[in-house]
């Protein structure tokens, strides 16, 4: 990969769909590279916006409004960092040879809803996944509750960050899960999927890196597991390392290895996992860097962020840890525009605390706002530091 100069005939031109926190880290680090970044969301001034050479305000489902804002950029790779796509164009895109949609199309139109990639890992590639039905009415989904049995969860197929998800403990529960799934998902009248309760230990992200080696081939990494903790469907803290057995450990890079095989292409791949002793499930994977690997930026050499950036352009990587580290999230707890944060230096007094934050225009009860990061000598330091730090912030009206 030969890389050019911004804003100039030899630049590399990298356009995000989906301008969040994730993809603002994401910018960040192609700038470091000397790559043109393009940031497109639906709402103005976006995190990564406030980054980008460039950016567009759009509907990100119009597929005919995307189709211009892509062919008026010219990008030579397209990122998107969420899931309410005209995904119908990404192909088009893809298979007139006009950019490289990362990792591909296919894959961003199977992970975009529930329905396609739970299909894919549990019909066609036989792997473990809890118990399941999908729905298109609350008839429907009473069926499906039956049928995988009580307790169990209710999700709209096109969501992320818990929204839209219940958890449903009887029949008389059904027709509000419904509402509730059809109130938050990404799309209007949307399917949802009853998943059965699994009796799990603990739940992991295993970031699954595919990239090329010196030799053009490609190769899959994988970095150390990543526990965390969630609340109402929503990351509320994570961890690494998340402490497995070998045979759990091993279990886990098999199926990481096997559903990112079959979307193919290159980047970071964040792959969900339900782990009992030594016993995996597959959960879901998101074709780019997750979440709860906001850790990363402490714990290893290179974070997930810049691990993404250069599998894109097919340059080296490392996915070595340095030491264990955690994050806490900072949630908006209010409803406010341009809002200010107090106790930042308290925050950063923590023993090897860092802090994110993300700079979203509008604050919301339950919006994560910035994250605390943390390292220590063991998992259980970690967390603590990265705790208190993220305690020490207070979000006020500006």
């Amino acid at each position: 990969m030969k890389l050019g100069t911004p804003l100039s005939d030899t630049a590399v031109r990298v356009m995000l769909l989906g301008s969040g926190e994730l993809g603002k880290e994401v910018a960040i680090e192609l700038q470091r590279l000397g790559v043109e970044v393009i940031a497109v969301d639906r709402y103005p001034n976006a995190p990564a916006m406030q980054v980008a050479h460039r950016s567009h305000v759009i509907p990100m489902t119009d597929a005919q409004v995307l189709n211009g804002v892509i062919l008026a950029e010219a990008p030579h790779f397209i990122v998107p960092e969420i899931e309410a796509i005209a995904t119908e164009v990404l192909a088009d895109i893809e298979a007139a040879g006009m950019a490289t949609v990362v990792p591909t199309a296919r894959a961003v139109q199977l992970t975009m809803n529930r329905e396609g990639i739970r299909k894919l890992a549990a019909e066609e590639l036989g792997l473990p996944t809890s118990p399941y039905a999908f729905a298109g009415s609350a008839e429907e989904l009473a069926a499906g509750a039956e049928a995988v049995g009580y307790p169990n969860f209710v999700k709209p197929v096109m969501s992320s960050s818990g929204k839209g998800q219940s958890f449903v403990e009887g029949a008389d529960e059904i027709a509000d899960a419904w509402t509730y799934a059809q109130d938050s998902g990404r799309v209007a009248s949307a399917r949802v999927i009853v998943e059965g309760r699994i009796d799990f230990d603990f739940e992991i992200t295993l970031l699954t890196v595919r990239s090329r080696d010196a030799g053009g081939s490609t190769r899959t990494d994988f970095c150390a597991p990543i526990g965390h903790r969630q609340v109402k469907g929503d990351y509320v803290e994570s961890w690494q390392p998340q402490a497995m057995t070998p045979a759990a450990l091993a279990a886990s890079q098999d199926i990481a290895a096997k559903v990112t095989e079959a979307l193919g292409g290159y980047g970071v791949f964040g792959v969900e996992l339900f782990v009992k002793g030594d016993q995996v499930w597959f959960s879901e994977v998101s074709p780019r860097p997750h979440d709860t690997g906001l850790v990363t930026l402490a714990s290893q050499t290179m974070s997930e962020f810049a691990l993404h950036a250069r599998a894109i352009l097919g340059l080296p990587i490392d996915v070595s840890q340095r030491e264990p580290a955690a994050s806490a999230v900072i949630y908006g707890g209010m409803d406010a525009q341009g809002v200010a944060f107090e106790g930042v230096a308290e925050a950063l007094s923590v023993p090897t605390a860092d802090l994110r934050l993300f700079g979203k225009p509008e604050a919301f009860e339950r919006r994560r706002m910035g994250v605390a990061v943390a390292r220590g000598a063991d998992v259980e330091q970690a967390r603590d530091r990265a705790r208190e730090a993220a305690g020490c912030i207070k979000v006020v009206r500006g």
